[in-house]
């Protein structure tokens, strides 16, 4: 047996395959915190979940394309693949004749692999831009909102998301750190394209031991490791905002804020001042104002003001504070907090917007860009907000507003999904099934038989990341790691590359997409872009491993902006921080005005909705997997109650509720409903519930009590609404409920198998 090293989106590993079959993984030697992600692994070779061969609806087979209710309900034909490349490449092209290439829609969300050649969106965009172009999804689920508020405030998002302080910066420098969504230690396992040193579990070891002054600001104690201290404010769900206005007009009314600050490097903060005062509306939004939206005392949000003033002060905002109706605002709101303390650009002070949420968010690794396959450019101009799929089949020919513009949703006859499962991430799951039965045909890449696969109608096998050959290295990542392969395919799966190569053939593209290189020759092309410094392809490959060579520490977009405001101007209109956004205000939206503002939610403790439904759920992400990826394995499973996804409840509320641990339990909303495990926990505060996201949606068929997931997905639960008609993006994060034991029959899982 030979060890092989491979890496993944949760960490980089040596990996073999034993006498019996089993795969058998361990940790780089060189990671000092290794994700327990990596067991997960273990159900990746011949697990029953997988698709087997190329396979067909029989309904569409039978009766041909066209919208169909029968999908995610209809049974499946194996075919070969040249059958499967036929039906593919013919419908491509009956829609690319009869309905233009806007008609197609390419679904993808990229975390299908860590490796960057075998990156299933690159591969599906540059098939389908060989072929005419399709309609794109633009942005992500994960901080489509602040991509589209940030470049309207500071001048451009991803500086702000991923080049903020170090973490060494900021425990170095930083006395105050104030955490709206805490620093959600299970985050920080996971990086795009791979991590090889986990050392933010070493950084928030520094950091309890540093006497760093920490305020978590969230509905869970656990959104920050128990082992670091901190004085912890369980604010009412979806209210930051509102304490955020409340610590503002603390410092403005107690002459606390920086004017200098606000004068120099900002530009509307009158306007945002006669806000917090009442000048606009009447409405004084000082600590007592805050504390009967918040829940949180009036003298408490004083005196965390007072501290913020007389320390030097990081906010930072989660990313999942921005998941939710009216996302803009939170994050809005904590950079014109920060501007008012007049600390933005100092080390450790200022604004940060992620700690927590992503692994390599205050990294210290280098900054290397790592070549991928290159995409080629879509001829056509069409796209939609990511988060708006199911608005945008099921209303082709509809209007709707973004980021100042008034948009129309293409007809779309084709959809086709290489990575990614939309059906982990999309929210109302029962109107996304509604909006899958409205297209012509859906085609879908997947090595497993997820829900995504299942309301397809024809499904290609893929191989997984031991499967194939690759290299992958994360943002920040310290190695680039040479992914070997390290056990032959399931059943007839094939590699993304090798299904498109046998599509381009069909449709007189073949050159273009492969330019003649097999996949290994492809690494060696990709490789070399890396330059003359580095050691042969041969030898990467053969020492399994690339040391990436370190780069700079600090890269924050606002420390030469605060040297010199002129000469480093922020490319926003007024080169200033846009406290007031005249651009937004031109825009004329009643749901994201020109500066920070509290908008009551629809689905919140204080609206009228609570009355059926008095229980805030929390859908967060889950510890034991990423996303849906590999729900199957042991790690996920281990965390399950009775086969199913727990749900994490106060005593209090199980208590009125007659719920027990460990009881299954219904949890229901007017948009759905699904069973869930009860797990009792002190670590919230009352009246939330916490049901992270990514098992595996497993509706029961016509169950007495309505639709229901057997195996607990909270996006039945949730609406299927932009956060507002600036950036439409996912609100996901948050839904109200009701939560009962359930004493009928208990369905059965069924997705752990093939339909």
């Amino acid at each position: 047996m030979t060890i092989l090293p491979s890496t993944s989106h949760w960490g980089a590993f040596l990996a073999e395959v034993d006498q019996d079959g089993e795969l058998r993984v361990r940790p780089h030697p060189a990671d000092p915190a290794p994700s327990p992600l990596l067991d997960n692994l273990k159900a990746t070779l011949g697990h029953r979940s997988r698709v087997a061969a190329p396979a067909v609806r029989r309904g569409w087979l039978e009766h041909g394309p066209g919208p169909d209710e029968r999908r995610g309900r209809d049974e499946f034909v194996e075919v070969s693949w040249d059958e499967a490349f036929d039906l593919v490449a013919g419908e491509l092209q009956r829609i690319r004749t009869d309905h233009g290439n806007q008609a197609i829609y390419g679904g993808s969300y990229g975390w299908a692999s860590a490796g960057r050649f075998h990156h299933a969106q690159s591969q599906l965009r540059r098939f389908l831009n060989l072929v005419g172009g399709y309609t794109a999804g633009k942005g992500t689920y994960s901080f489509g909102t602040s991509m589209v508020l940030l470049p309207h405030v500071v001048g451009e998002a991803h500086s702000v998301l991923f080049n903020g302080s170090t973490w060494p910066t900021i425990v170095q420098n930083t006395e105050l750190l104030v955490a709206f969504g805490g620093v959600p230690a299970k985050n920080l396992f996971v990086t795009p394209g791979g991590v090889t040193k986990h050392t933010m579990p070493g950084h928030l070891h520094d950091l309890a031991r540093s006497g760093v002054d920490i305020a978590l600001v969230g509905p869970f104690r656990a959104d920050l490791p128990s082992t670091v201290e901190a004085r912890w404010y369980p604010v009412r769900p979806g209210t930051d905002t509102a304490l955020m206005l409340g610590l503002a007009h603390t410092l403005c009314a107690e002459g606390l804020h920086d004017k200098d600050f606000l004068d120099r490097y900002c530009t509307g903060y009158d306007e945002f001042e006669r806000y917090l005062t009442g000048g606009e509306d009447g409405v004084v939004k000082d600590a007592a104002w805050a504390a009967a939206i918040t829940e949180i005392p009036a003298a408490d949000i004083v005196a965390l003001a007072r501290r913020m003033a007389r320390s030097r002060t990081m906010i930072t905002v989660t990313w999942s504070l921005q998941r939710t109706q009216h996302g803009e605002q939170p994050v809005w709101a904590g950079i014109a907090l920060a501007a008012m303390l007049g600390q933005i650009g100092l080390p450790g002070g200022g604004f940060g917007h992620g700690y927590g949420s992503m692994g390599d968010v205050g990294s210290t690794g280098p900054d290397v860009r790592i070549p991928a396959l290159p995409q080629g450019v879509n001829p056509v101009r069409e796209f939609i907000p990511v988060a708006r799929i199911a608005d945008m089949l099921l209303n082709p020919g509809g209007q709707y507003e973004f980021d100042g513009s008034t948009r129309t949703y293409p007809d779309i006859r084709l959809v086709y999904w290489a990575g990614g499962n939309p059906f982990h991430h999309h929210q109302d799951l029962n109107r996304l099934r509604t909006a899958f039965a409205r297209p012509d045909t859906v085609v879908v890449h997947e090595p497993y038989w997820t829900a995504t696969a299942r309301n397809a109608d024809i499904v290609l096998p893929t191989t997984t990341m031991v499967e194939r050959e690759d290299f992958g290295a994360g943002r920040r990542d310290t190695h680039l790691i040479a992914m070997h392969r390290i056990a032959p395919p399931a059943g007839l799966a094939r590699d993304d590359y090798a299904i498109f190569t046998g599509l381009a053939s069909r449709m007189g593209v073949s050159a273009e997409f492969t330019e003649g290189r097999t996949v290994r020759q492809w690494l060696e092309h990709l490789y070399q872009g890396l330059g003359d410094e580095v050691p042969s392809f041969d030898d990467f490959w053969a020492a399994g491993e690339l040391v990436l060579p370190q780069g700079e520490t600090d890269r924050t977009l606002f420390a030469d902006f605060r040297s010199d405001p002129d000469t480093h101007a922020l490319p926003t209109p007024s080169g200033r921080i846009e406290i007031t956004s005249a651009t937004v205000a031109g825009f004329g939206y009643d749901d994201c005005p020109s500066h920070p503002t509290w908008l009551e939610p629809e689905d919140w403790l204080g609206g009228p909705r609570a009355q059926d439904f008095p229980l805030h759920l929390i859908a967060n992400q889950p510890s034991t997997r990423l996303h849906s990826q590999l729900d199957v394995g042991p790690t996920s499973q281990a965390a399950k109650v009775a086969g199913r996804e727990a749900i994490r409840i106060h005593p209090a509320d199980a208590a009125a509720r007659g719920i027990a641990d460990g009881d299954i339990v219904r949890v229901f909303n007017d948009r759905g409903a699904c069973l869930a495990g009860a797990v009792l926990s002190e670590e919230l505060r009352e009246r939330v519930v916490q049901l992270p996201t990514g098992a595996w949606f497993d509706p029961v068929a016509d169950h007495p009590s309505g639709a229901l997931c057997a195996h607990g997905n909270p996006n039945v639960l949730t609406a299927d609404r932009g956060s507002s008609r600036l950036a439409q993006g996912c609100t996901g994060q948050h839904a109200l409920v009701q939560v009962e034991r359930f004493d009928g029959p208990v369905p059965p899982v069924t997705v752990g198998r093939r339909p």
